[in-house]
């Protein structure tokens, strides 16, 4: 019978909190940046997809290693936004955060856009012919139609952010019961002769929460099939 310590509830609890908090934070950003993407066409256009997307194509180890120079207590944001204001993010639960927004959040706008491009823009249109400006436009129009979208994207960002280790113990580092993950747990175990059997209970751990939100996206869209 495995019996999990107090060091591995506190891992699960706070991957739990990490991915939700990456998630809801990154929505209002990605939505917008998709919005932008889709609809509105600018120079550097280009590049900032590429932006966008190159967490994607980075290994997590160098996504950490940025995010170190910058926020740490040498780096750019850290030395000069950072520390004047007495904000430290550097191996705490935050820098977690961060991680895994950063990791994520490809995943995030990459769906959200597929569900805006999905919108007929006639639509779009008859809404500014009957006055509508852009905010409400947005708010009426294309948030009801591309909430899929943002559902599919939160529950992708949300299992990855699950499954963060390379950025997370870069920044947050692995402190039981402060920063470690379950990800970080699990590679603790990994690295202890006798550790084998924990690891394996946290792995299933972390495999049955990535099911139940995806079944729970899966549901919520069936739901919302049926209601159109």
């Amino acid at each position: 019978m495995v019996s999990f310590t107090p060091a591995d509830y506190s891992a699960i609890y706070l991957s739990m909190k990490v991915a939700v908090t990456a998630t809801l934070l990154s929505l209002p950003v990605g939505f917008a940046l998709a919005w932008l993407m889709t609809f509105r066409q600018f120079r550097g256009k280009v590049v900032l997809d590429v932006l966008i997307n190159l967490p994607l194509t980075l290994p997590p180890v160098v996504v950490g290693y940025l995010l170190l120079l910058l926020l740490g207590q040498k780096g750019w944001i850290g030395q000069h936004l950072l520390q004047p204001l007495g904000i430290k993010l550097i191996f705490t639960w935050k820098a977690a955060v961060i991680a895994t927004a950063v990791v994520g959040f490809p995943l995030l706008v990459r769906a959200i856009r597929i569900g805006l491009e999905g919108i007929d823009e006639g639509l779009i249109q008859a809404s500014r012919t009957l006055g509508a400006g852009t905010f409400d436009t947005v708010m009426t129009v294309v948030l009801p139609l591309s909430f899929r979208g943002i559902l599919a994207g939160s529950a992708l960002m949300f299992a990855r952010g699950l499954g963060e280790f390379g950025a997370t113990i870069i920044v947050a580092g692995n402190m039981p019961g402060v920063t470690q993950t379950i990800p970080l747990a699990i590679y603790e175990y990994a690295s202890s002769p006798s550790g084998d059997i924990m690891a394996l209970a946290l792995c299933l751990v972390s495999i049955s929460l990535s099911v139940i939100i995806l079944l729970f996206h899966e549901f919520l869209s069936r739901r919302l099939v049926k209601v159109d």
